[in-house]
């Protein structure tokens, strides 16, 4: 049996927690009750029954998700007092009351969630309050997260915040100590202003010349120029030539370094575009020395820009003298001992590009005495091969050269075979009468053709018609000098060729009591008389006839 005043003592304690748990049902039904469109709820006890409690008189306002939360999940252990009213007083790890927290993913912040989130709900968040963030902005700003970097973002190392700030993307302050990569990867004319219409030509090194804080002014660097210095040194852009330069191309750069005009570092011949006489005239640069040789002011044509001497060449174009106030022998090489005698100038015969392969000046040497030179020891005489002649060279050839020839057949004293034999000189053709005639029996000197062979047998009848057309081998059947008779015993009359085309009947002997006709043999020449008689004493000519057929007739019918 407990005591009585331990028994009071208990009682007094329920009945007291009984009474705060009556309390706090009521107050939080009198708040809730609202959202239900209720009036609070009231709890009656044995003696009275519980006012409506208004939460905001606490000046926390119940609103969103707080509504929906029981009492005792803030009120903890039925304690008022003292209950957190920030956000991060419940909503962090460690509290009395144990709201939710931040999760392993929530971005790098300070813990006042009202500078995002609304009692509403966590997500999606009402605003985004830059200044909560204690990360980077990298840290969210990852394309995973949050908006990164897009894919024509300029390569730069540099934090989000160092160009950009949290109202925009768009409107920023730029940076240029973390870029990457060149100037022209932006300044391009397309993503930031890139080189002007009038920029001088360079290549795209922006750096070189310009800083980051403004394009003008410039410190200039020759390094970057890919242009001809002239797109700029042309008196108007930068500096160009003075009135007395010299004559000369564009490329300053041959002659001149980018540090200073003067001294030049050099002269590049091969730009200068006057004469050499323009500077070498004796006062401006060196020129011509009181033995230099009678000649232009053309100094390029026989020395080089490197040096006087050794001069290059010669060019004898330019020689002002004649060729004898060199080549006499002292100054320059002159007639050697075996030359020819004569007066004529060196450039008569001789070439400026050697002495040995001259064209000979024919003019001054007489007719006719070719061989006093020709003759195979002072110049080149007949070769072996030559034909037999006695005759001088110019007889046939020119003074221009051997060959072509105009030969000239009545020179030769020997026959027309001697050259004439296929290997020297055309010979006969294949289809050549056999003969040992030599040309000039048949052939002129002029031409093979028409051939000048005349008949001189006895034998021969004549010329035939040329309506016949008869060729040497229609009489020559063998093709040589010696003609074919068909019927050798008429030869050399008419019918030792044409007895077989004789016909009596037209030829009458004796035309009396009796009819007799000729025989071939009796008229073997054609051409003889054929009277006829009247018998057979033949001494009355009934009909005369004589020379009936000629040779020259195209047929037997006349």
């Amino acid at each position: 049996m407990q005591p009585l005043c331990f028994i009071n003592a208990y009682v007094g304690t329920v009945m007291k927690t009984l009474l705060q748990l009556i309390v706090i049902t009521l107050m939080c039904a009198s708040v809730h009750a609202k959202d239900a469109g209720k009036q609070p709820a009231t709890v009656k006890t044995a003696t009275s029954t519980a006012a409506p409690f208004d939460h905001l008189t606490t000046g926390f306002e119940l609103d969103g998700q707080h509504r929906l939360v029981k009492c005792e999940s803030c009120h903890v252990d039925g304690v008022f007092k003292g209950t957190p009213v920030a956000c991060d007083g419940c909503h962090a790890p460690g509290t009395r009351v144990q709201a939710s927290t931040k999760t392993v993913k929530h971005v790098i912040s300070t813990n006042n969630c009202a500078g995002c989130h609304s009692t509403t709900g966590w997500s999606p968040a009402d605003r985004f309050d830059h200044t909560q963030v204690s990360g980077t902005c990298s840290s969210c700003h990852n394309g995973v997260q949050a908006l990164g970097k897009p894919v024509n973002h300029i390569a730069t190392t540099l934090d989000c915040s160092l160009c950009h700030n949290t109202s925009s993307w768009a409107t920023s302050a730029f940076d240029h100590s973390g870029i990457t990569t060149n100037c022209i990867d932006c300044h391009n004319g397309v993503k930031a202003a890139g080189k002007t219409s009038n920029h001088i030509v360079s290549n795209n090194s922006c750096e070189t010349c310009h800083t980051t804080t403004a394009w003008i002014p410039a410190q200039f660097s020759h390094t970057g120029i890919t242009a001809n210095c002239s797109t700029c040194h042309n008196g108007t852009t930068a500096t160009g030539k003075n009135a007395k330069h010299i004559a000369s191309s564009n490329l300053c750069e041959n002659c001149h370094n980018i540090s200073a005009w003067k001294p030049a570092t050099q002269v590049d011949h091969t730009q200068v575009t006057g004469t050499c006489a323009t500077c070498h005239n004796g006062t401006a640069a060196t020129g011509k020395n009181t033995g230099h040789i009678a000649s232009t002011n053309l100094c390029e044509n026989c020395h080089n820009t490197t040096a006087w001497k050794p001069a290059i060449g010669v060019d004898h174009t330019q020689v002002t003298g004649s060729c004898v106030t060199c080549h006499n022998g002292t100054t320059a090489t002159g007639k050697s001992t075996n030359h020819p005698v004569t007066s004529d100038a060196c450039d008569s015969c001789h070439t400026t590009t050697t002495w040995v392969l001259t064209v000979f000046d024919h003019k001054g040497v007489a007719a006719g005495s070719c061989t006093t030179c020709h003759n195979g020891v002072n110049a080149s005489g007949k070769p072996v091969t030559h034909l037999t002649t006695s005759q001088q060279c110019d007889a046939c050839h020119s003074t221009l050269a051997w060959k072509p020839a105009t030969f000239d057949h009545s020179q030769i004293n020997s026959g027309c075979s001697g050259c004439h034999n296929g290997t020297a000189a055309t010979g006969k053709n294949t289809g050549h009468m056999t003969t040992t005639r030599e040309c000039n029996y048949c052939h002129s000197i002029t031409a093979w053709t028409p051939l000048t062979f005349k008949h001189t047998s006895p034998e021969y009848p004549g010329d035939h018609s040329t309506s016949l057309k008869l060729t040497c081998i229609s009489c020559h059947t063998t093709n040589t000098d010696a003609a074919t008779w068909k019927y050798a015993a008429y030869r050399p009359d008419c019918a030792g060729c044409h007895s077989n085309s004789y016909s009596s009947g037209p030829h009458t002997k004796i035309s009396g009591t009796t009819t007799v006709k000729y025989t071939v043999a009796e008229l073997k020449d054609c051409a003889g008389a054929c009277h006829v008689y009247t018998d057979a004493t033949l001494t009355t000519i009934k009909t005369k006839r004589n020379s009936h057929h000629h040779v020259t007739d195209r047929s037997f019918g006349g």
